[in-house]
């Protein structure tokens, strides 16, 4: 009978175990953290639940029994993963190539989960000529998604002089050709052109109007500032809405003069600025080494003209100047006054939207989980920016957790790890 018993209980025991595993449905659970999905209007306390790299449920209180493993957020802000819009990434150790297959641009993962980053673009390293080079060195070795604007010139980031002011190497149809065969693709790039005349930034307007895939301008470059060509015509003429202008608090640098940058000579936003903002042309911060300033950032944002995405610009010469990394550059707008809401959606929902790319930048259930979560620190901070003067604030966010596909990738805490003990 003991026996019996026994036997009985121990099949108790063994189905409850089993009944116990399939309940759990879900690989994590982050409990109880301030979630911003500005997609979804989501802002305030919610539990996310992960299952299969997806996310599988977003509620206000998801029963704890139901995860394998469970994160305490309590106190933590969960986003989405961030999008950096602009960076470069084309690394390589060929001499003499600045940003394409170089030693001045950066492989992601060493520069993205830190930071609470799940997806960059390159922007502009490559062209049509070394594309496939970069997607077999870069984009397919990365744990980071990463996606790319192509460069209009043929050779990608080479050399500002002479290989981007090449118009000989500037080739429509095979820039449109190459675009549309590779979906990593989002957009065109054009930048640091240096001559008197606007032939580089149509075609590659043209290419983006082909492919149907929105161009990124750097107005980089001395001559640029001094076109017979308006700025006011760029922005209204050559490019379309939902084009994106990068390095807009660049001010006299990245080849705004004084007569064309975002401020005129009583430090007031242009017009024609406003004008094409609300046409839709994107704005993006793009800070960089050389192409964000206090003096021009301070009174356009306290005049309300705000980035529609936010982004790095990462590169050697930038990542350990006043840029640092993305969390450093949302932090620097939150400084300046940007809602967290804002600046959270300029750097998920909004990037996404504007390279056509809608299934990322949100916590939609099913979609592939990447999921940042940050923590608010509080204190005496310095940010610094392109001429390393500083502005002292006093928060800044930090990555405690980053998600890729629904796997850790960055835990600076070990707020999603076990406990360490003597008896492992």
């Amino acid at each position: 009978m003991m026996k019996r018993t026994g036997y009985y209980l121990f099949v108790a025991i063994f189905c409850f175990a089993v009944l116990q595993v399939r309940a759990q449905q879900y690989d994590l659970l982050l409990k109880g953290g301030h979630v911003i999905d500005p997609k979804n209007g989501i802002d305030g306390v919610m539990d996310v639940a992960i299952g299969n790299g997806k996310i599988a449920a977003v509620s206000p209180d998801i029963n704890a029994s139901q995860a394998k493993k469970v994160v305490d957020a309590k106190g933590l802000y969960v986003t989405p993963g961030l999008i950096d819009l602009h960076g470069h990434h084309f690394w390589g150790t060929v001499p003499d190539r600045y940003l394409s297959n170089s030693f001045t641009a950066l492989p992601p993962d060493g520069f993205t989960f830190r930071a609470g980053v799940t997806t960059v673009a390159d922007a502009g390293g490559a062209g049509w000529k070394n594309f496939n080079l970069f997607k077999e060195q870069v984009i397919d070795r990365s744990q980071t998604r990463v996606l790319a604007f192509l460069n209009i010139v043929g050779e990608g980031m080479r050399g500002v002089v002479p290989y981007e002011q090449n118009l000989f190497d500037m080739d429509p149809k095979m820039t449109t050709m190459v675009a549309k065969a590779h979906p990593e693709i989002i957009g065109i790039k054009i930048a640091h052109y240096q001559g008197l005349e606007w032939e580089p930034y149509e075609k590659a307007a043209e290419v983006g109007r082909n492919a149907g895939i929105p161009v990124m301008v750097d107005l980089g470059g001395a001559g640029a500032s001094d076109s017979p060509l308006p700025l006011e015509k760029l922005f209204t003429e050559v490019l379309r809405p939902g084009d994106i202008l990068t390095h807009m608090y660049g001010g006299d640098h990245s080849g705004h003069g004084p007569k064309e940058g975002i401020l005129d000579a009583n430090g007031r936003v242009k017009p024609y600025w406003v004008t094409a903002q609300k046409n839709g042309l994107i704005f993006d911060v793009g800070h960089g080494g050389g192409s964000f300033f206090y003096r021009v950032a301070v009174p356009a944002t306290q005049q309300g003209f705000w980035p529609n995405t936010i982004s790095t610009d990462l590169h050697t010469g930038s990542m350990n100047a006043g840029m640092k990394d993305m969390l450093n550059v949302v932090s620097k707008m939150l400084d300046l006054g940007m809602p967290l809401g804002a600046a959270i959606e300029a750097s998920t929902w909004k990037p996404a939207q504007v390279i056509h790319r809608e299934e990322l930048g949100n916590l939609d259930v099913g979609a592939e989980a990447d999921v940042a979560v940050f923590s608010l620190q509080q204190g005496r901070i310095g940010f610094l920016d392109s001429s390393l003067n500083k502005k002292e604030g006093d928060s800044k966010l930090q990555a405690e957790l980053t998600i890729r596909a629904g796997r850790v990738v960055w835990d600076l805490n070990g707020i999603a790890s076990a406990t360490w003990n003597a008896n492992q």
